[in-house]
């Protein structure tokens, strides 16, 4: 299960919206070990697809050691999906390098009729997906 602050969740859909029609991508770092998503990392889509993103790798390895330098880890990679659900596509589960990690998926396109965007959340571990529940709470969560 993914736990998320609600001001968290809304910069992640705003960031989506805010991008859309391009893919949007970033992280959520959290002090490492807790599982505790905490600071928001909007990134650009280097590929700046509507089908497609990818994260420059210049400003990944920024990322990389800055999280590094803070004892921080990615809880969260987050990215949209400007025309089809939110679900990992081939190219996201082969490109998920972060087993410990929660994959936010945010789509634009109102594909299930139950609104302007939906927001669902995935393990991907070893090219297999598995859809979690996601709690929405007020206050940043604490504990694991």
């Amino acid at each position: 299960m993914l736990t998320i602050s609600q001001a968290l969740h809304d910069q992640i859909v705003a960031h989506a919206r805010r991008d859309h029609p391009d893919e949007a991508c970033g992280v959520v770092a959290g002090p490492a070990g807790t599982g505790l998503p905490e600071r928001f990392i909007p990134m650009l889509n280097a590929a700046r697809s509507p089908t497609f993103y990818e994260f420059d790798s210049a400003d990944l390895l920024k990322l990389y050691r800055d999280m590094d330098d803070r004892d921080e880890e990615p809880v969260i990679v987050y990215h949209s999906h400007t025309a089809t659900e939110a679900y990992p596509s081939r190219t996201d589960i082969t490109y998920a390098n972060e087993p410990g990690a929660h994959y936010v998926l945010v789509s634009t396109a109102d594909t299930d009729g139950l609104g302007p965007f939906q927001f669902r959340s995935y393990r991907i571990v070893d090219g297999q997906v598995t859809e979690e529940v996601v709690e929405v709470v007020a206050e940043a969560p604490e504990g694991v």
